[in-house]
């Protein structure tokens, strides 16, 4: 029953992340358009559609290694909250490097943007970290014993037993 609990905690701590790191890179890659004036205000319906569109796009792309990192820090009760800075980050860097075309002869990614790249791994960073305080923190508690009762408190004097 334990397990069933923290499968659930483990997918509501991967939507919040993907939306929180869908916000941070719809808003950095927008942000130059944002500090135009000459646009006048910013349509609040079209903000949350691409805000949409930002949540999808970072889940879709980071499920599959985002759920092997929790899969490594389950198995092993890894609780640190560096770890799973560094593993967002390295997804994040991972769902980038994905969408650039890799030269085999060469060896090289052709066409990075580092700004992109940049952007992507530090909103994985911060993906792993609100990971981390939804469900990274009791990492394999599920699988400990739970304490053990204490004892009553001793019966006054003089009461029947």
């Amino acid at each position: 029953m334990a397990l069933i609990g923290r499968l659930v905690v483990i997918a509501f701590a991967f939507l919040a992340a993907c939306f929180l790191a869908g916000l941070i890179v719809v808003t950095a890659i927008l942000f130059p358009e944002f500090s135009d004036l000459g646009n006048g205000p910013i349509d609040q319906g079209a903000f949350e559609v691409i805000i949409g569109f930002g949540f999808i796009f970072v889940s879709g792309f980071a499920l599959i290694p985002a759920l092997l990192i929790a899969l490594i820090t389950e198995a092993f009760s890894i609780r640190s909250m560096l770890a799973y800075a560094i593993g967002g980050g390295v997804v994040g860097a991972a769902c980038y490097l994905g969408l650039v075309p890799f030269d085999p002869e060469t060896f090289r990614f052709e066409g990075i943007v580092r700004r992109h790249l940049e952007i992507l791994t530090g909103a994985g960073i911060v993906g792993g970290l609100a990971y981390w305080l939804i469900a990274g923190r009791n990492a394999g508690r599920w699988r400990e014993p739970s304490p053990p009762l204490p004892p009553p408190p001793p019966l006054p004097s003089g009461s029947p037993r």
